[in-house]
């Protein structure tokens, strides 16, 4: 994986840092497994406005992902590795020996014509999927399950991976990609290796237009607005706008918002670092 820097041709491209997708190998997607996407402009099912900031943006179709890899035992071929408008880690098409093709999340590594599998009784190699109690101690994973039978939620995003630290009883201890450590059900899924598509993090849009073309709208800072509008609103001039907090007042920079009596709190040995 690699990143390219364009040359300053125009004022937009003068910082512009873009993918270098040589992991790609097909910009084709595979049409079985695409879906509608509907966007709704931050409004709810009665027009009102209640997320800001989204808007606009070019189309994009669902690519149907297996975050559960629930075909146990069945080998499948890696067909090709793509590129997701939809989320920032690359995505592989794999082709099962019965015919069946499903995308999965594409570890970093993976390879087309590798064959893969999930199950309890496979080898801990790239892109593998298998509980936690038999993945070896130490082991880089991702696409982990919270709950068993639930799919992948935890460290999908490009580049990111945990790491199994130890194993007691029915619970396994995993760092998760945050810093936090929690214990996990050692009957929930996880596969072997990091997330692809590492370099996402040194991209630059180069201009305020390329973050139209993905959405997002402009979002004005709460110091400028008026005190009707923000609690950090108002004041002569450039004023500080006082301690940093929500529209609702919330702190913000350090502010716990967690509840100290939520129930998974137990699970969690170490908090993320602030």
């Amino acid at each position: 994986m690699s990143v390219r820097k364009l040359k300053p041709i125009t004022p937009g491209q003068r910082f512009r840092v873009v993918n270098g997708f040589d992991a790609i190998t097909t910009d084709k997607p595979e049409k079985s497994l695409l879906a509608p996407n509907k966007r709704s402009g931050g409004r709810n099912s009665q027009g009102k406005m209640t997320m800001r900031h989204i808007g606009g943006g070019h189309k994009k179709k669902y690519r149907v992902i297996d975050f559960k890899r629930d075909r146990a035992g069945v080998p499948a071929t890696v067909a090709s590795i793509e590129y997701d408008p939809n989320r920032t880690a690359f995505i592989a098409l794999l082709n099962y020996q019965d015919g069946e093709k499903r995308y999965i999340i594409a570890q970093n590594g993976l390879q087309v014509g590798q064959n893969i599998v999930s199950g309890d009784n496979v080898a801990p190699e790239i892109g593998n999927a298998m509980t936690l109690a038999n993945i070896p101690l130490g082991t880089i994973i991702s696409c982990l399950e919270l709950r068993p039978g639930q799919g992948a939620v935890l460290a999908r995003s490009a580049g990111a991976f945990a790491q199994l630290m130890a194993r007691d009883g029915k619970y396994a201890t995993v760092k998760l990609p945050s810093g936090e450590t929690r214990l996990v059900l050692v009957t929930c899924m996880a596969t072997i290796g990091a997330v692809s598509n590492s370099d996402h993090q040194l991209l630059v849009s180069g201009k305020a237009g390329r973050s139209r073309w993905l959405g997002r709208r402009p979002r004005v800072r709460p110091v400028v607005m008026n005190p009707v509008d923000h609690p950090m609103g108002g004041g002569e001039g450039k004023s500080s706008g006082g301690h940093p907090r929500s529209r609702n007042g919330i702190p913000a920079k350090g502010f716990r918002t967690r509840s100290k009596t939520k129930q998974s709190n137990k699970y969690i040995i170490e908090r993320r670092k602030k």
